[in-house]
């Protein structure tokens, strides 16, 4: 996997839209367990390439100070070789003087080369620093949207959950025959002035038959007095 590949993943995973992937779907539990599974798949993926990168970028730093190093120590073994190439030759030993210098000559290449080493990893080690700073970022914002998308979950569960107690709720209420308390009294209202009614039906019966028990009572009271007044005008002619 290539750095470019590796920024390229983490950048467009880091701006994955969670919102509209939930929008549409069907299962937001689902969807989202799957979302989070993949999600976390793809940072530990990126974790390992990033740190791969990361390995070889301190790999190249320390080559470098290496190089760095080696072209100070040549240097100074090119200034002692010359200092005592000098010292040989003014005391007269001139074929030692020139061992010397070029003991000199072979430690400045040694420098040269090494000093072209460091400079030649400079623009590299740059340009991976760059890199890695990018993909670090990247990871921030990876776990970051991870974070967001797991709250997101629960939150959506919740709601997911508490929806459907109120649906089982509401197609449980519409399948009970709920009965209407005022029309159950108006029925037992009706059966009581039935009672009521044939009631004062008896007692208008009852009622009519002491009338006329009276009335006969009266009568005979009337035919009892006619009959004593005949008797008085009998008497009294």
């Amino acid at each position: 996997m290539t750095k470019q590949t590796i920024l390229g993943r983490v950048t467009q995973l880091a701006k994955a839209n969670i919102n509209a992937l939930l929008d549409q779907a069907e299962d937001p539990q689902k969807m989202l367990d799957q979302l989070i599974r993949d999600y976390t798949a793809n940072i530990s993926e990126a974790e390992q390439a990033v740190a791969a990168t990361i390995g070889n970028l301190r790999l190249m730093e320390q080559d470098h100070r290496e190089d760095v190093d080696a072209a100070k120590e040549w240097g100074d073994k090119a200034l002692a070789a010359s200092r005592k190439a000098d010292e040989l030759r003014a005391a007269g030993s001139v074929a030692e003087a020139d061992k010397f210098d070029n003991l000199a000559k072979v430690a400045l290449g040694r420098q040269l080369q090494s000093e072209k080493e460091a400079k030649t990893a400079e623009p590299t080690i740059a340009s991976q620093t760059v890199v890695v700073d990018k993909l670090k970022s990247g990871l921030d914002q990876m776990k970051s949207k991870l974070t967001e998308l797991k709250s997101k979950r629960d939150e959506l569960v919740a709601r997911a959950k508490s929806a459907q107690a109120q649906n089982q709720m509401m197609d449980s209420v519409k399948n009970i025959n709920v009965l209407d308390p005022t029309s159950e009294l108006g029925r037992f209202e009706d059966k009581v002035r039935r009672e009521e009614a044939k009631a004062m039906g008896k007692q208008e019966l009852a009622a009519s038959s002491l009338d006329a028990q009276f009335e006969q009572l009266d009568s005979l009271g009337d035919s009892a007095e006619v009959e004593a007044r005949l008797a008085a005008l009998k008497t009294a002619s």
